[in-house]
């Protein structure tokens, strides 16, 4: 706590993990070749193993003074009410992947971190909440592995990839945005209006790839200016922009995050003060005794 003194901005630095993304992460990277780790008791623990493995990793790189940790409920969202196929492509999760849902929340809270999710929207609502809320006061670093949150880049939040590889990442602001991609933030968000989101399974403009909605964004610079000029466009591709508009406007509405949730997480209640005693309990009882040594 700061005992109600103002936060100084350059000493507080805000990691929010998409917990998910790395959960998935994990637990692929391992049952690929076979390996689902399990306890004595058989329960399957190599998604938590290796979700721990990189979370250690990202605060030892990053190393942050608060850290807090966002996830979907599981149930609907707004999107799905805006668009009944949003997501439906998705399969079902893997049998040994829906214990470890529970369990990772379990040894994230061991940490003292604060697990935070709220019906009705996606981590990524929560992580561009906490994100905006928290960033005059902190600088913050979002983890993930999910390029739409590149929409959230700030000059006080980054957007960490992570990349092939335990501990390599990416780092985005916006300068290595509009560097790499000549695209500022917001222009992500009309990018994938346009050629929507296969594995969000929203279609965007039929007929338009990733190639033309860059070139038409980096033209035009935002969906608005794009249909003022509709006129300048190729037959072909005006005709499918102007038979298509509805769900443009919609695709935009969902490639969208949005940053009001109702959450309440003060930046006091995410400090990083790990009790490594409850740590190594969660661990010895999780059967992952090598992993102690990467507590700091």
């Amino acid at each position: 706590m700061n005992d109600g003194k103002p936060e100084d901005p350059f000493a507080n630095r805000l990691l929010l993990v998409d917990g998910m993304a790395i959960l998935f992460r994990a637990y692929y990277a391992t049952a690929y070749a076979g390996g689902i780790r399990r306890t004595s008791t058989g329960v399957p623990v190599n998604a938590v193993h290796g979700f721990v493995r990189y979370f250690m990793n990202a605060v030892g790189t990053f190393r942050p003074t608060h850290v807090a940790c966002c996830w979907d409920t599981g149930g609907g969202t707004f999107r799905s009410e805006q668009f009944a196929d949003y997501k439906m492509n998705r399969p079902e999760a893997p049998i040994d992947l829906v214990p470890q849902f529970d369990l990772v929340k379990e040894v994230v809270e061991s940490f003292g971190v604060p697990n935070v999710e709220y019906a009705g929207f996606e981590a990524d609502d929560c992580i561009g909440t906490l994100a905006r809320r928290h960033c005059p006061t902190a600088d913050v670093f979002v983890l993930t592995g999910d390029q739409d949150l590149l929409q959230l880049v700030d000059d006080r939040i980054a957007v960490v990839l992570m990349m092939k590889g335990q501990g390599n990442y990416k780092v985005y602001t916006p300068q290595t945005l509009m560097e790499e991609r000549q695209l500022t933030p917001r222009q992500i968000i009309d990018v994938k209006a346009l050629m929507g989101d296969a594995s969000d399974n929203y279609p965007g403009v039929r007929g338009i790839g990733e190639k033309t909605a860059l070139k038409l964004i980096r033209q035009y610079e935002s969906v608005e200016g794009l249909l003022e000029r509709l006129h300048e466009l190729s037959g072909s591709v005006r005709a499918k922009i102007e038979a298509d508009l509805d769900m443009l406007h919609l695709s935009r509405k969902l490639a969208t995050i949005r940053c009001n949730v109702p959450v309440s997480l003060e930046l006091r209640d995410c400090l990083w003060a790990v009790d490594r005693n409850a740590v190594e309990r969660k661990f010895e009882e999780l059967e992952f005794g090598g992993l102690a040594k990467l507590i700091v």
